[in-house]
């Protein structure tokens, strides 16, 4: 690996937390401050950083544009994008797009909801896997053996009384939702929410990504939350869909 890369990939990710002095960036980077000079140099006239007054250094506008435009290559998104943009404007909940990248879930897109209560999530934050509603569907789509291997891989934080603790538990749940075709957060990630979450599929079948509703709990209880699986699931279908998916394929959407 180019050590000049790391170290700029280093700054560039220590950046998106809060702006920061040349000094501190050096110090955690581990290198004098010239050399760190240099590379900020380097990404300022590349607009990836930006100074802010003479201390302070920012993440730049480039970021945005080149996040703007991974996102908007991805296929799933721009197919799922007018059902999931329905479903939000008929209930007034909040939806999410997530899918599975290198072992985690990541939020890919999202409708924001009518109602004055919000969620801790934004586009690129990664979700839990073992409390999550979109969490649960994308991993009970993996193969077995991939399945078994990450659910025993997981610390199992406990978030909420009711988070799941232990792999045997998770590997039971998965099971349970590959079975009906969605998956249920009852206040597991946050106490204060609990969500729906449903597969979108591609051409062959294939889990896509995972797209969910998400209720607070004092405008709706569990039993209204789970009236609410047969609109999830008719604008997981439309997505899917639109992403190629076909009705013929095997393995489809559960209903």
């Amino acid at each position: 690996m180019s050590q000049s890369l790391d170290r700029a990939l280093t700054l560039v990710t220590s950046l998106a937390r809060e702006p920061k002095t040349l000094d501190q960036l050096a110090q955690e980077v581990g290198v004098h401050k010239s050399t760190v000079l240099r590379l900020l140099r380097t990404l300022e006239s590349h607009h990836f950083v930006h100074r802010e007054g003479p201390r302070h250094y920012r993440l730049g506008s480039a970021l945005f544009d080149l996040a703007n435009k991974a996102l908007e290559q991805r296929d799933v998104r721009r197919g799922a994008e007018p059902a999931l943009a329905a479903l939000n404007e008929r209930t007034g909940h909040t939806v999410h797009l997530a899918s599975f990248e290198d072992g985690e879930a990541v939020y890919i897109d999202k409708f924001e909801g009518r109602h004055p209560v919000r969620m801790y999530s934004r586009v690129g934050k990664r979700a839990p896997l073992h409390c999550t509603a979109v969490g649960k569907v994308l991993v009970s789509a993996l193969p077995t053996a991939r399945r078994e291997e990450l659910a025993r891989s997981i610390a199992y934080p406990r978030l909420t009384a009711n988070t799941i603790g232990d792999a045997e538990s998770y590997l039971g749940e998965l099971g349970r939702v590959a079975d009906r075709g969605y998956a249920v957060d009852d206040a597991e990630h946050e106490d204060f929410i609990h969500c729906i979450a449903a597969p979108v599929r591609g051409a062959g079948g294939e889990v896509l990504a995972a797209a969910s509703l998400s209720v607070p709990r004092v405008l709706l209880d569990i039993d209204g939350l789970l009236a609410l699986v047969p609109d999830l699931l008719a604008a997981a279908e439309e997505a899917s869909i639109q992403c190629g998916w076909s009705k013929k394929e095997q393995g489809g959407i559960s209903r």
